[in-house]
Formats: structure tokens, C-alpha cells, sequence
């Protein structure tokens, strides 16, 4: 028994130092353009939220990033933010047109780390005035959405001219792989015919591409956020509430 106990207080300790990099936002990798650890945000406001930031990233090729933790622990928020924003890559990278609303509830800080590439129209003063005029007063009514995303709305405002997305032509796109397509879906279609003829079944369904996904969904279907190798320098501004 003395021996069990012993193991299992040997692998706590190694799981809490493995996990300990993850703690107050540490080492952590994003997948949506807005995270919300505080559950201070319902599934309808996050769900426009999200399709709102990603709508940016389609159209001005400018990405947003709003994450919200409990806490910061013993770091600064100039140190955790620009540590989330470099680590995630956010923006992309031969622009560095990368933002990031960073926001630690408990200890009432806000942050919004700017990319090189936005440092012209998202200065630091500009980014003191959005956080002091437009989501520091909404926070202390407790109104996190409506500061949340009248923050990301003078962000967009502030940085929508000065790029905008490479355009794709989609009469063309994929078309030359159609033929490579066919061929495999050929390929596949008849070894499952042998197969099956071996074995005494029946001919298997023909499946063509473009069909939808027997997966059920809910909420907001987006493809997610993934960061396009964007740089920060320490740009942007600080505030509380």
C-alpha cells in the first residue's frame, strides 16, 4: 500500500510539471478566433462574435484574436499577451496585420497586443482610447459581450483600409486536381467490386465528392483560427476597469 501511494504522488508530480506550462495561458495554442475560459460569454454571443472575426480575416486578410482567462497569476499582461500573440502566430506573415483583445477577468486587465504590420493605424494611443472609451466602461456595468465587441468593432474600424485579402479565383481553384481525383475515386471503386465479389457481397454505393458530412452540427460552423506566422513587438495598450 505504502508503495501504491508512493506511485501515484510520483505521477502527480510529474502530470502537474508537465501541465504546468498551460497554466494562466501559458503555451497555449489557440483554434478560434475567440476563447472564452470565464464562461462570461453565452453560445449565441460567441457565436457572433466568432463569425464576425473570422468574416475579418476573409475580407481584409487582418486577424483578430480575442482571449479571455481568469487570471494572470504572477505575470504581467504586457508579458502574458505578447507571449500568446507570438506563439499563435497570429496575423499573417509576410504582413504581420495580427491583433490580439487579450482580457484576464479576475484580475480586471484588458490588453491589445498590435502586429508590426498594424503599428501605422492601430498606435498606441488609438489602442488606449478603445480600451478606455469603448470596453473599460462596459466591463464595469458587467457587460462583457457588449465590451468585448464594441472593442473588436473600433479595432476593425481602425485597421479595415490597410489591407485587404488576396483574392482567389474560384472558376479555376481545384480544377486541375479533378482529373487526379477521378482517377484515385476509380481506383478505390473497383478493389471494393473485387472485394466484395471475393467474399459473395453485394457492389458497394458510389460515394462523389461534395456531398455533405453525416456528422450532425450546432452553432457556429466556421473553420476555426489558425495563425499565419504573424510578429509582435510590443505594440498596443494596456487599461483596467
Amino acid at each position: 500500500m505504502v508503495h501504491t501511494h508512493g506511485w501515484f504522488f510520483r505521477t502527480g508530480c510529474l502530470l502537474l510539471l508537465c501541465f504546468a506550462p498551460f497554466v494562466h495561458g501559458e503555451g497555449k495554442r489557440l483554434s478560434r478566433y475567440l476563447t472564452d475560459e470565464t464562461n462570461s460569454l453565452n453560445n449565441r454571443e460567441q457565436e457572433m462574435l466568432e463569425r464576425k472575426l473570422s468574416d475579418v480575416d476573409e475580407a481584409t486578410s487582418t486577424q483578430l484574436v480575442v482571449l479571455v482567462i481568469p487570471t494572470l497569476g504572477e505575470e504581467s499582461i504586457e508579458s502574458a499577451s505578447l507571449r500568446v500573440a507570438e506563439e499563435n502566430g497570429i496575423g499573417r506573415k509576410e504582413k504581420n496585420n495580427g491583433v490580439l483583445l487579450f482580457i484576464a477577468k479576475v484580475d480586471r486587465q484588458i490588453r491589445i497586443e498590435v502586429g508590426y504590420g498594424l503599428e501605422g493605424v492601430l498606435t498606441d494611443v488609438v489602442s488606449g482610447q478603445i480600451i478606455r472609451q469603448e470596453i473599460a466602461p462596459r466591463f464595469r456595468e458587467g457587460k462583457f459581450f457588449d465590451g468585448i465587441s464594441s472593442g473588436v468593432d473600433a479595432i476593425i474600424l481602425a485597421t479595415q483600409n490597410e489591407y485587404t485579402a488576396e483574392k482567389t479565383d474560384h472558376s479555376t481553384k481545384g480544377l486541375h486536381l479533378l482529373p487526379i481525383v477521378f482517377i484515385i475515386m476509380l481506383f478505390v471503386y473497383f478493389s471494393r467490386i473485387r472485394r466484395q465479389r471475393a467474399i459473395g457481397g453485394l457492389m458497394p454505393p458510389v460515394f462523389f465528392p461534395g456531398g455533405r458530412s453525416g456528422r450532425g452540427s450546432s452553432g457556429w460552423g466556421g473553420g476555426g483560427f489558425s495563425g499565419g506566422g504573424g510578429s509582435f513587438g510590443g505594440g498596443g495598450a494596456s487599461g483596467s476597469w
